[in-house]
């Protein structure tokens, strides 16, 4: 099973890529998750579509090739960032050509806070639906703060936490098996 991971952080101690590298070791069997990189995608321009950007091109495929999605996102300003903004726009498009539709996908998000990332997994799973990802509602990930759950070296030191995530894991690869049998009928 392949799950195409999105950090929504181009910083590079970012939590949120940390929390998609834990999720890539604590993987059930049979489960490959790869990070996509979306930092050297171009702002998003419907006048661009015509000459597809190599990096955008790569970034839908990847998206296609999947069996799921999984999302993680720090919240700024309330939202998503701009460059998760970009790379779901650019993977969307051209019109009827929308990578994500029919996916399973799973939001997550760490914060220094207790709930930081709520409000911008809750503006996600708004465009993601619109979108027609298969939105996992439960578990939910609002991971923080990030301090208690990471070492210096962002590795999960917090054991409820990968046990969480574990869990989360399993729900994302029972449903990307529901969707793979529902499509083969």
């Amino acid at each position: 099973m392949n799950i195409v991971a999105i950090s929504g952080s181009l910083r590079k101690d970012s939590f949120n890529t940390a929390l998609l590298r834990a999720m890539q070791s604590l993987a059930p069997g049979g489960m490959d998750i790869q990070i996509a990189d979306i930092g050297g995608l171009p702002l998003y321009s419907q006048d661009a579509e015509a000459s597809f950007p190599p990096a955008a091109q790569k970034l839908k495929e990847a998206i296609e090739a999947a069996d799921g999605i999984i999302i993680a996102t720090p919240e700024y300003n309330r939202s998503v960032p701009g460059v998760l903004k970009n790379a779901i726009d650019w993977a969307s498009r051209p019109w009827g050509k929308n990578s994500f539709a029919g996916k399973p996908l799973m939001t997550a998000g760490v914060s220094v806070g207790k709930i930081g990332t709520a409000v911008a997994q809750s503006h996600l799973r708004q465009i993601m639906s619109y979108l027609d990802a298969q939105v996992i509602g439960q578990p939910e990930l609002y991971l923080g703060p990030a301090q208690g759950i990471f070492d210096a070296d962002g590795t999960i030191t917090d054991e409820s936490t990968k046990d969480l995530l574990a869990k989360a894991l399993e729900t994302l690869k029972n449903r990307a098996h529901s969707t793979v049998r529902r499509s083969a009928a």
